[in-house]
This record gives C-alpha cells, sequence and structure tokens, in this order.
C-alpha cells in the first residue's frame, strides 16, 4: 500500500472514546430499573414482600395468618400449660388443706379440752347472769308482799327492799358452790343444799304469786292470770336454771377427751368376767366416783347397777362391776 492510499478503518481518537463512552452510562442509566427501597418489619424469610408485583394489603394479612397458623400448630402438641394450675384450683386446694389442717386439730386431745372448758366457763356464766336477773325481777314482787301496804318511805316500805336481795345472794353462794365444784368434776348434790336452793326459791315463788291470787285480790278488782304470769316469771327462771346447772355442768365432768371419745375404756362387753377388766384402770375410776357420790347423798349406800350405769354414764358390764366392788356378795 502507498502512502497516497487512505485507510479504510481509521483509529478513533481519544476524544470519540470518551465521548462514547458518556453515551453508553447515559443509556444504561435510563434503561436499567429502579432497586425497591427495603421497608423494616415487612420481610419473609429474608426477602421484602413489597417488592412482589401485586402485593396488596390482603395478602400480607394471610401471609401473616399462615405464618401464626404454623407457630400455634407447632405449639398445641405441647401440655405443659394443662399441667398448671389455675388461680381457682390454687385457691380451692388451699381452702381444702386448711379444713383439713383444722379437722386434724380438732381431734386433737388439748383442743378438744380447750373447747370443752371455753364452752363450760360460758354456759355458767350465761347461767348465773341469768339467775341474777330473774331474781332481780322478783324483787319488786316480793317488796309488795313484804311491804303489806306501808307507807312510801317508812321503815317498813323501806326494810321490804332487802327481803329478795339477802335470799338472792344467800341462794347464789350455794349455786355458786355447786356451779364451782361441778366444773372441777366433783358435783356436790348433797340433799341439804338441794332443799336449801328449793326453799329460797319457793318463798320468792309463794311471795311474788301471793297477791296476784284470785283469793287474795282486794275486792273490787279482777284477776289477771297474764299479770300472774308476769310475777312468777323470774322465780320460774330461777328455778329451771337451779335445776338444769348441775345436770349440764356434771355432763362436761363426764367428758372424755382422748381420740377415742368414750366416756369409759370398755362398755357393754361380753367378757363380764374377765378379771383384768374388772380390776382396769376405767372401773377403779368408776368405783371411787361411786363412793364420791354415796358420801355426798346423791347414790344410796346401795346401789343397784342400773342405778350405777345412769348416774355414771357407762356401760352394764362396768356398772355391775362397780356393784359388786362396792357390796361384795356375800358368801356362805
Amino acid at each position: 500500500m502507498s502512502p497516497t492510499t487512505p485507510n479504510p478503518n481509521p483509529e478513533p481518537s481519544p476524544e470519540e472514546v470518551s465521548r462514547g463512552l458518556a453515551e453508553i452510562e447515559q443509556h444504561l442509566m435510563r434503561t436499567a430499573p429502579t432497586a425497591p427501597v427495603p421497608h423494616p418489619g415487612r420481610a419473609v424469610s429474608g426477602q421484602d414482600v413489597d417488592g412482589v408485583a401485586g402485593e396488596t394489603r390482603r395478602v400480607r394479612q394471610l401471609r401473616a395468618e399462615v405464618a401464626e397458623a404454623h407457630l400455634l400448630a407447632g405449639l398445641q402438641d405441647d401440655d405443659a400449660p394443662l399441667l398448671l394450675d389455675s388461680t381457682r384450683v390454687r385457691k380451692r386446694r388451699k381452702a381444702a388443706h386448711e379444713a383439713a389442717r383444722l379437722h386434724e386439730l380438732d381431734q386433737d386431745p388439748a383442743m378438744r379440752a380447750w373447747q370443752a372448758a371455753r364452752m363450760r366457763r360460758a354456759l355458767v356464766s350465761a347461767a348465773l347472769v341469768s339467775l341474777t336477773l330473774a331474781l332481780a325481777w322478783s324483787t319488786a314482787g316480793v317488796q309488795s308482799f313484804a311491804a303489806d301496804g306501808a307507807e312510801p318511805w317508812s321503815p317498813a316500805w323501806v326494810f321490804a327492799w332487802l327481803v329478795e336481795p339477802f335470799m338472792s345472794l344467800a341462794l347464789l353462794v350455794v349455786v355458786g358452790a355447786r356451779a364451782y365444784l361441778g366444773t372441777r368434776g366433783t358435783p356436790l348434790n348433797h340433799p341439804k343444799l338441794v332443799r336449801i336452793e328449793y326453799l329460797f326459791l319457793g318463798l320468792t315463788l309463794g311471795m311474788n304469786a301471793w297477791p296476784h291470787l284470785p283469793w287474795a285480790l282486794p275486792q273490787g278488782e279482777s284477776f289477771s292470770l297474764s299479770r300472774l304470769v308476769l310475777h312468777i316469771l323470774g322465780p320460774v327462771v330461777a328455778v329451771a336454771v337451779v335445776t338444769a346447772l348441775p345436770i349440764i355442768l356434771a355432763a362436761f365432768a363426764a367428758l372424755d377427751h382422748t381420740a377415742s371419745g368414750r366416756l369409759t375404756g370398755l362398755t357393754y362387753g361380753a367378757n363380764a368376767d374377765d378379771p383384768v377388766r374388772e380390776t382396769g384402770p376405767d372401773v377403779t375410776a368408776l368405783i371411787e366416783r361411786a363412793r364420791t357420790l354415796m358420801a355426798t347423798g346423791e347414790l344410796p349406800s346401795d346401789p343397784s347397777a342400773y342405778r350405777l350405769r345412769r348416774v355414771l354414764r357407762c356401760g352394764m358390764d362396768d356398772a355391775r362391776a362397780v356393784r359388786d366392788a362396792l357390796n361384795p356378795p356375800a358368801t356362805n
């Protein structure tokens, strides 16, 4: 090739190369897709759900429900929540445990003795208060009987108010002594004391009722049953209290606070001739108690087995053993 022949592929100049590269870059920038901006909290498995074409709110909600269902399906086979006690179950178990402990405590002999002593003290206090109020109620009726129409504030009228108080104090001395000894397991039922009680109560009842009986009423005054009952109410209550209190205290004294809760060790046994049983501690205690009651007059000198069983509150076999110990059968 001669120097004068033109080159068919001339080599581009540096300016043309730079211009071509710039045009290529501008073309790529116009045609390349724009990358979506990631939204925090909406990626599933490391991919952005907003980047999927056609993703709507309903699709996202359904995708969340499906994910939740998969998690629940994996957890619902675990029985650990069923092994836990609810608040209601724990409260019921606590109440049942407390009731069982209280029942166990009620069976303790010391607790049973304390409960009996507290109840006995309350009953004796209530009985004495009722007796005092009943005697105070009859004071006005006794004063009217003792004054016998005396002028108010005259010596006879004033001293008539003292009749019921000194009789009541004497009666309360006897009743209080019997009540105290009854709480100590030594009932005081001497016939003379019983007669003294009923003497005072009879006098109180008679002095309250006499002025209101039909034959003692003034002329022109009609008989009133309600007035008579109202005036004898105090003495009647006093008689009831004095009669019932020794019986109640004797029942408390016979209580057995051991776990068995029986009054005697063996009652109505078939082995009445057992020598060990006849000389046992239960029969020995019954014999001593029967001798005490014979000394106070509550039991006769030769009590029957039936009387011993009723007074000592024991079995018939024990009563026979006590009777034979007190009055040995005569031998030929």
